[in-house]
C-alpha cells in the first residue's frame, strides 16, 4: 500500500494542471484551443485527455446538475469560423451554439457567445457595378451603396485599378465606406495589390490601362500624378497596407496586431495562449514559404511596403509611364527587401498557393500559418472564373473570381 506521501506527489500536480486548465477555459470567451494539438501522448493516452479526466474528478462535486430537452446533454462545442455564404467574396460567420441540438440551460456554460462577420472581396478592377452587387449580396451595402451594419469586418484584398473605367468610383466609394463603417462601429480593411503598386512604379501596360480610363481622370499627366504624388497615391499611404491580420475576437487585439506579439505589449498574454493563432491572414498575391519577412506578422511586411513607397513617391521627377516610354523599375536605393517585397514570391505577385500540387501546398500551409499566428489565409490575384477556391481543409481561400 503505497504511503500518503507517496499520493500527494502522483495527484498534487494533476489537481494544479486542472485547476489552471478550467479556470482558463472557463475566463476565456472562446474556451481552450484544441486546434493547437494535445501535447504529450504516453501509451496511447494524451496528456491533454488525462489532464481533463483529473479535472472532470476534481469538478464533479461542484458542478450543477443539468436538464437538457430530448433526455440527454448537447456537447458543448468550441465556437469556430465556418466559411457560409459564398458569392463572389469570402463571408465568413461563426455560428451560436444557442440553436444547436436541444435547448440547453445557461448555467452549462457561462461564457457569453461570441459572433462576428467578416467578408473579404477580391479584384474589382475598375467595374463598380458588378462591385455593387457584389457587396449587396453580401450584406456590406445596401441598393443605395451605404453601409448597412450587418458586418462586422470588411476586407478588400487589392486591384482596384485597371482594367475597368470606374477606377476613381470605387476608390472614392470605399472611402466612404471606411468612414460610414467607423461611425457604427465597423472595420474596412484596405489592401494594395499588384496592380495599385504598378501604377505607383509607372506600368501602364495598355492591356491594363485603357484609353477610356486614362480619359476618367482627364489627361495622361493627371492620372500619373494621382497615382504617383496626388491624391490617390495619398490614399493608398494613408489607409492602404500590404498585409493585414484580424484576430478573431477583440481580446487578441485590433486588426493588425502582430504575431509573435513583443513580449512587453497589451496583448502579448492573449495571443502567447492556446488562441494565439485565431486570426486570418489577408494579403492580395500569397504568403509564400520562401518569403524571409513573414514575422512579426504583418508588420514586417508593412513596414516595408512603407519604405518602398515613400521612395517611389519622392523620385524628382516622376518617371513617365511605361509604355511608350522606358519601364522605369523599382526607384534608386530600393533595398533588397524592398525588391523582394515586388518579387515573385512576394505578398503581392505569388501564385503557389493557387496554382501549386494539392499534396505539396498542403505540406507546406501549415509551416507558414504558424510563423503568422493565422488559421486561415486569404488572397485575391489569381482568379477562378467559377467560385471561391477552399483548399486544405479552408486553411486556403483564394477570392479572385
Amino acid at each position: 500500500m503505497p504511503r500518503p506521501s507517496t499520493w500527494s506527489l502522483v495527484i498534487l500536480p494533476f489537481l494544479v494542471l486542472s485547476l489552471a486548465y478550467f479556470a482558463q477555459s472557463y475566463i476565456s470567451p472562446l474556451g481552450p484551443a484544441p486546434h493547437l494539438g494535445s501535447g504529450i501522448v504516453l501509451n496511447g493516452i494524451t496528456f491533454s485527455s488525462l489532464v481533463g479526466y483529473v479535472q472532470a474528478t476534481v469538478m464533479a462535486p461542484f458542478r450543477a446538475p443539468t436538464e437538457v430537452l430530448g433526455g440527454s446533454q448537447a456537447p458543448l462545442t468550441q465556437p469556430e469560423y465556418e466559411l457560409l455564404d459564398i458569392f463572389e467574396d469570402a463571408d465568413i460567420e461563426e455560428p451560436c451554439d444557442d440553436e444547436a441540438n436541444g435547448d440547453v440551460d445557461v448555467d452549462v456554460d457561462p461564457r457569453p457567445r461570441f459572433k462576428r462577420r467578416i467578408v473579404a472581396v477580391g479584384d474589382l478592377h475598375g467595374d463598380l457595378p458588378n462591385a455593387h452587387k457584389v457587396l449587396q449580396m453580401a450584406g456590406v451595402v445596401d441598393e443605395d451603396g451605404f453601409w448597412t451594419g450587418d458586418v462586422d469586418v470588411f476586407v478588400q484584398t487589392g486591384d482596384i485599378i485597371d482594367r475597368g473605367d470606374d477606377t476613381i468610383d470605387l476608390f472614392a466609394w470605399m472611402d466612404n465606406l471606411r468612414e460610414q463603417a467607423h461611425g457604427v462601429g465597423g472595420i474596412v480593411i484596405s489592401l494594395l495589390g499588384n496592380h495599385e503598386w504598378m501604377n505607383m512604379i509607372g506600368d501602364w501596360r495598355r492591356r491594363y490601362v485603357s484609353s477610356s480610363e486614362i480619359k476618367s481622370f482627364g489627361s495622361i499627366s493627371a492620372r500619373q500624378e494621382a497615382v504617383t504624388t496626388g491624391w490617390l497615391a495619398d490614399l493608398w499611404a494613408a489607409n492602404y497596407t500590404t498585409a493585414a491580420r484580424l484576430p478573431l475576437h477583440g481580446l487578441l487585439g485590433p486588426p493588425n496586431t502582430d504575431y509573435p506579439p513583443p513580449e512587453d505589449g497589451k496583448y502579448a498574454r492573449a495571443n502567447a495562449g492556446p488562441l494565439s493563432h485565431a486570426a486570418f491572414s489577408f494579403v492580395h498575391g500569397g504568403l509564400a514559404p520562401t518569403y524571409p519577412n513573414l514575422q512579426p506578422f504583418p508588420s514586417a511586411i508593412n513596414n516595408i511596403s512603407a519604405s518602398l513607397i515613400h521612395k517611389l513617391r519622392s523620385r524628382e521627377p516622376q518617371p513617365p509611364p511605361h509604355p511608350p516610354h522606358a519601364y522605369p523599375g523599382l526607384p534608386v536605393g530600393t533595398n533588397r527587401e524592398e525588391a523582394r517585397l515586388y518579387g515573385s514570391d512576394g505578398p503581392l505577385w505569388y501564385r503557389g498557393w493557387a496554382e501549386g500540387d494539392e499534396r505539396r501546398v498542403c505540406a507546406q500551409v501549415d509551416q507558414v500559418l504558424q510563423k503568422t499566428g493565422t488559421r486561415r489565409m486569404v488572397m485575391g490575384h489569381t482568379p477562378n472564373m467559377n467560385s471561391i477556391v477552399a483548399r486544405c481543409g479552408g486553411k486556403i481561400l483564394i477570392i479572385d473570381t
